[in-house]
């Protein structure tokens, strides 16, 4: 039996082609929407992978320092270094602001901690040049897409800090670029006010700050003893919101991208479905095209059967060539956006499954037009 859907998209391979690289533009768009979504997630996760802590101690009632404002009292590590079950704890800040450089500019959130610490901060395996920080005053370790120098001095608040150390891979959960300073610069640059801010304060009878606040308290646990233990333990006696390293990520996950996840979820699955009506319009517009051939085909004794199979199968060409072309487009715009894009052979997969199982089903409009056809039609009638 002859191919008859080899033979059609032979005969017009040209339109064939340029209208699946055309849909493919459309599931290239899904396909980085869905990396879109992944790089988040990926994202959240990364920087409490990052620093090695098992508990994250917190103002009482936030939801930590991701989600909402946290400040506690640095002093409050030692508290926490004596409770049982634990090994170490440190205190950390994070603070988010602008930076501009030659570059252009771009938001960075900056990582307060303890270089002398037992708690590691920096993961040396993303450390690409350079080292982490070792001194208590004006180191600073950057990521590499700030495009910082080793070597160069940056300003943040009234000092210099000499560049260190240059991290890849290293963001904050909103996708941010991540920068570290020694707990006591990150202090003076989180907590402490400028002169005027003092002066106005000290007119309106507000005197002195304390800078020595922190967002956390992170702490390592002992082996064999539970973190879920440890961190209620805790709670009892501090009076504090202690999270387990199992718990801040899902709350990342669950409160501070869940919006932003269902929004880019919900504009994925609208693609899909405008994708699976163009085919759908696709593959019935060339069934319209081709009425007079289906009816010398079905005068000459062809079965409707045969027909629909020709319809179904250029349907699945179609939609395989087009999230070729999708997949290529993705990898080929993917590095241009400004945030992590993730793209998986999983997500990729399952959505060919979809594409293929939703868009036989769109076929069905055509086959209907085929079987409906009057033979007739072939000779005028």
């Amino acid at each position: 039996m002859i191919n008859l859907a080899l033979k059609d998209i032979k005969h017009s391979l040209s339109k064939f082609l340029i209208t699946a690289i055309s849909v493919g533009v459309l599931l290239g768009i899904v396909i980085i929407m869905m990396g879109v979504y992944r790089g988040m997630v990926f994202d959240a996760e990364v920087l409490v992978n990052d620093i090695k802590a098992d508990i994250w101690v917190v103002q009482q009632d936030t939801l930590g320092p991701f989600a909402q404002t946290s400040r506690v009292h640095e002093d409050l590590k030692n508290q926490i270094a004596y409770q049982d079950g634990v090994k170490y704890a440190e205190a950390i800040t994070f603070q988010t602001f602008q930076m501009e450089n030659k570059y252009g500019d771009f938001k960075v959130m900056l990582i307060g901690y303890d270089p002398l610490g037992k708690i590691p901060v920096i993961d040396k395996s993303k450390l690409v040049k350079g080292r982490v920080l070792q001194k208590q005053h004006f180191e600073i370790v950057v990521s590499q897409k700030t495009h910082y120098k080793l070597g160069e001095y940056i300003k943040l608040g009234r000092d210099r800090f000499k560049v260190v150390g240059i991290t890849e891979n290293t963001v904050s959960n909103s996708g941010d670029y991540l920068i570290y300073t020694s707990l006591k610069d990150a202090e003076v640059l989180q907590f402490t006010y400028t002169n005027e801010r003092i002066r106005s304060d000290e007119k309106r009878g507000i005197k002195g700050s304390n800078p020595h606040l922190v967002n956390t308290i992170i702490a390592q646990i002992k082996e064999g003893y539970s973190a879920q233990s440890v961190a209620a333990n805790i709670e009892k006696t501090t009076h504090k919101k202690v999270f387990t390293k199992k718990e801040q990520t899902n709350l990342l996950l669950q409160r501070v991208i869940k919006k932003s996840s269902k929004q880019i979820g919900t504009f994925t699955f609208i693609l899909i479905i405008v994708s699976i009506v163009i085919i759908a319009l696709i593959i019935y517009t060339m069934t319209l095209e081709k009425i007079k051939e289906i009816s010398i085909l079905k005068l000459i004794g062809i079965p409707n059967a045969t027909i629909s199979k020709m319809v179904i199968q250029e349907t699945i060409v179609l939609s395989i060539l087009a999230f070729i072309s999708g997949n290529i487009f993705a990898r080929l715009i993917s590095d241009v956006f400004p945030k992590r894009i993730l793209l998986l052979s999983s997500d990729a997969i399952g959505l060919l499954a979809v594409i293929l199982l939703f868009s036989i089903f769109a076929s069905l409009f055509g086959i209907v037009k085929v079987v409906k056809t009057d033979a007739a039609q072939a000779i005028g009638g």
